[in-house]
């Protein structure tokens, strides 16, 4: 188990992609949507990962992650996740920091969140000048909701 620490920001401009990584596509679906746990099959390419994740705070949560076959996760995406999404993630580096930054699409678009994985929860970092407001602790904005609750619909 792991405990992952990340804030979450919404963007002011695209200025970001000027040093922006290339993008992977990331498709997730979602067993289980609830704020105290969430359960989640993630596809990268040619590499699937089963996701539990337990809340702590808005901030933290535990963490149980395990690489698993990928025509397991086709087949648990096809036949148990009622709650689907995809996205492109990119990489910026920044003073020491990864912001990971997820463009969605379909249903979410035209949504784009950076999100900054912190060693403690009072870890100071410096932010860029085109990280926008905070969203940290608004739920609607994790990806468990946004799979239920589309971008879309609000």
């Amino acid at each position: 188990m792991t405990i992952e620490i990340e804030r979450r920001f919404l963007l002011k401009n695209d200025d970001w992609k000027r040093e922006a990584s290339a993008p992977q596509v990331l498709q997730q679906g979602y067993l289980s949507v609830e704020k105290e746990r969430t359960i989640r099959v993630r596809i990268i390419d040619d590499k699937a990962w089963l996701t539990l994740k337990g809340y702590i705070s808005d901030v933290s949560r535990s963490e149980f992650e395990y690489e698993i076959p990928l025509a397991h996760a086709r087949q648990m995406m096809e036949t148990m996740c009622p709650f689907k999404m995809e996205k492109h993630r990119y990489r910026v580096e920044f003073k020491g920091f990864v912001f990971e930054i997820d463009e969605y699409f379909g249903d979410n678009a035209p949504l784009v969140v950076a999100e900054v994985e912190l060693p403690a929860e009072d870890t100071p970092f410096e932010k860029p000048d085109w990280l926008g407001a905070e969203i940290t602790s608004e739920g609607k904005f994790t990806n468990a909701y946004l799979s239920k609750h589309p971008y879309s619909t609000w």
